[in-house]
């Protein structure tokens, strides 16, 4: 028997797709031979399996098992709940590797699988590799084992672990993704005062999509904090790896800005540590790191390149615009949205002053949001490689290690192709308006003469 994987599946850091479309219970079998066997060619025997709230997780989870178990591998279920939970599970468990099925941040028709091999991400070449196995049916044989746990107290516990942070007043906003028990169950320990939205977990997601780097999806978290006069509010995407930040004035924070103020705690410990932020972020964010006695490294996005980039230079601390954050200070390094959330409230009271206040003493430019427009599968990676020789030829000053970032005497703008969808991402910096117009016309007439219009759909 042999499996022929949608090519659009196999992205570069996860696996993902449409339900009834280019992913199927199937695919999540196949998955489960594939990855049983290269961790079992491995010497490895037991694999750790969680899921998030879409209505299809359950489904893809109940095949994705039968295919691990079918290659010999024992199964530690443990059930619904967030991603990090699961990256939990795999890092203190007697286990070899690891797979959440989640759409992350994705409408609700899509889903997938994030993978972890030996506490580290499974990514890039690797994930290629289980279509090259699929296709050819080249799996193990056996009979494994099926365990289930319940590990949220003990990840609540460790979200815990080592908490000296004041009691503040907090919004929280889990938008009826995976995350709503953890919250419930880590706000219930922390001091202050909490008041929390959208706990209940439901794959329609009926109040707002969790995907809190769109500010329509923080309209309701925003409203609370006004109404109460709290001091910040937090809310999480659909599976918990991700935050996103509102202060006691209703402003958004932004994910590089966050990841400033996380490096200035870091760095009071580890003078002269690399900081590892994604090819978005701003440039105020990597002359900040550099101003606190850090070492800024650049690098591509995608929650895995991160994680793999902090191990190759031991980095404490690492980040992207989207809201990952990847601590490995005084946390295995992983991106846990959760855990973010504790250590901002240590943060706060670490540095003495209001989230507010902190955020008014941010460093500031005349940045866009980050834009992201529809470009087919097939064509996304064709532009970008277009441009590139364009401005290459041109002369132009490039950083290519993610698309295109180029810089000018007026700022920076970038483009670059997405991983986990059909799009093209773009964001421009300067110091002021017309330096921004100036960057973002330019970037317009290289998409031009791809025969890309960038119609802004998110």
């Amino acid at each position: 028997m042999t499996h022929r994987f949608d090519p659009t599946l196999l992205r570069d850091y996860d696996l993902r797709g449409r339900v009834g479309d280019t992913l199927h219970a199937a695919d999540a079998w196949a998955l489960g031979r594939s990855f049983g066997t290269i961790v079992a060619r491995a010497g490895g025997r037991h694999i750790a399996v969680g899921y998030d709230g879409r209505l299809s997780s359950p489904m893809l989870e109940s095949a994705l098992v039968d295919g691990l178990i079918a290659t010999g591998i024992d199964v530690l279920r443990i059930g619904l709940g967030p991603t990090p939970m699961l990256y939990h599970a795999e890092v203190t468990g007697d286990v070899d590797g690891g797979i959440q099925i989640t759409g992350s941040h994705n409408p609700g028709d899509q889903n997938g699988f994030k993978l972890v091999h030996r506490h580290a991400p499974f990514f890039g070449d690797d994930i290629q590799r289980l279509g090259i196995i699929a296709a050819a049916g080249d799996w193990e044989q056996g009979t494994g084992a099926v365990e289930t746990a319940d590990v949220m107290d003990a990840y609540v516990a460790r979200l815990m672990l080592g908490f000296d942070g004041p009691a503040c007043r907090i919004g929280w906003d889990a938008g009826n993704g995976a995350a709503g028990p953890v919250v419930e169950r880590l706000t219930q320990l922390l001091p202050g005062e909490h008041h929390l939205l959208f706990t209940d977990i439901d794959g329609h997601f009926p109040n707002h999509h969790p995907d809190p780097s769109q500010e329509r999806n923080l309209a309701g978290l925003r409203t609370l904090v006004l109404a109460k006069r709290l001091d910040f509010g937090v809310a999480f995407d659909g599976d918990g790896d991700r935050i996103g930040v509102i202060d006691g004035q209703g402003r958004t924070i932004a994910g590089d800005q966050l990841l400033g103020l996380f490096a200035q705690i870091v760095l009071e410990k580890r003078p002269g540590a690399p900081i590892v932020a994604d090819v978005k972020a701003s440039q105020t964010l990597f002359d900040r790191i550099a101003m606190l006695g850090g070492r800024p490294d650049m690098w591509k996005t995608g929650h895995s390149h991160i994680k793999s980039r902090m191990k190759q230079i031991g980095s404490p601390l690492g980040g992207e615009t989207t809201g990952h954050f990847f601590f490995a200070d005084d946390y295995p390094g992983y991106d846990d949205g959760l855990y973010a959330a504790v250590r901002l409230i240590r943060a706060v009271g670490s540095l003495g002053q209001n989230l507010t206040v902190l955020h008014d003493a941010m460093p500031t430019s005349v940045i866009t949001p980050e834009w992201r427009f529809p470009v087919a599968e097939a064509r996304k990676f064709a532009v970008i490689a277009e441009i590139l020789a364009r401005l290459q030829a041109a002369g132009a000053d490039i950083c290519a290690i993610d698309g295109a970032r180029v810089r000018t005497a007026d700022g920076w703008w970038l483009l670059r192709a997405s991983n986990t969808e059909a799009a093209l991402v773009a964001r421009a910096e300067s110091s002021d308006a017309a330096g921004l117009t100036r960057l973002v016309a330019q970037m317009d007439a290289q998409l031009a003469d791809s025969n890309v219009v960038r119609a802004i759909s998110a």
